[in-house]
């Protein structure tokens, strides 16, 4: 049965690494990193189903907390912090590099997935794959503010999964938006699915539509 572990690496003072990394009882080659949204943790629904899920396929993964987490128990990010979060991935990253891994995947649930594909936008070879959940398109009811920006720099495969009534981009948005992305990507939609992506009523849904989909992207 896969095992996880509380995990700690401080070897970035700045930007420490916390979370729970899930070692498949048969390990494999790869390794996934998960972060959460601005609302959650790495303890939520979708980052525990999905990471033992992955765990169960081979490969080891590691959830973790965002620096803005680690220093504020509940909450949004405070304004200015993306970049901490973001030095905070790129610390995860070189961690599970240390552990000398073939293939190093980042994934995130809302606010972590756009500072992950933030952090492929400036380092395209940081990671080799990007499994964005939920992607913040746009602040709901805002659809003329959207975060977009930096698409045209990710040169790193992206596997996007969004919810059919997501509020934060429409289904048509996030097709739309997917095409500014230089490099191979897909788009799987959850029907009935919000922006939390996943109830115990889907999680069975989510991980067929996400896991082996993602392993053979």
């Amino acid at each position: 049965m896969p095992s996880y572990d509380e995990f700690v690496d401080v070897s970035n003072e700045d930007s420490p690494v916390r979370g729970f990394l899930h070692r498949p009882a048969v390990p494999g080659k790869d390794c996934l990193i998960l972060t959460h949204g601005a609302g959650a943790n790495s303890q939520t629904l979708l980052l525990r189903t999905l990471a033992e899920a992955f765990c169960a396929t081979g490969l080891t993964v590691l959830r973790c907390d965002l620096p803005f987490r680690q220093s504020r128990p509940h909450g949004p990010p405070p304004r200015g912090s993306a970049e901490r979060d973001q030095e905070g991935l790129r610390s995860a990253v070189r961690s599970m590099r240390s552990h000398r891994f073939g293939n190093v995947f980042l994934g995130g649930h809302s606010y972590g997935g756009r500072q992950a594909s933030m952090v492929a936008a400036t380092q395209p070879s940081l990671v080799d794959r990007l499994l964005l959940l939920s992607y913040p398109l746009h602040p709901p009811k805002k659809p003329s503010e959207m975060r977009t920006g930096h698409f045209g720099d990710i040169r790193t495969p992206a596997f996007f999964v969004h919810g059919v009534r997501d509020g934060f981009g429409s289904i048509a948005e996030m097709e739309s938006a997917i095409k500014l992305i230089p490099a191979q990507t897909r788009l799987t939609a959850i029907a009935g699915a919000g922006h939390e992506l996943m109830s115990d009523r889907n999680r069975n849904v989510v991980v067929e539509q996400v896991v082996q989909p993602f392993l053979a992207f």
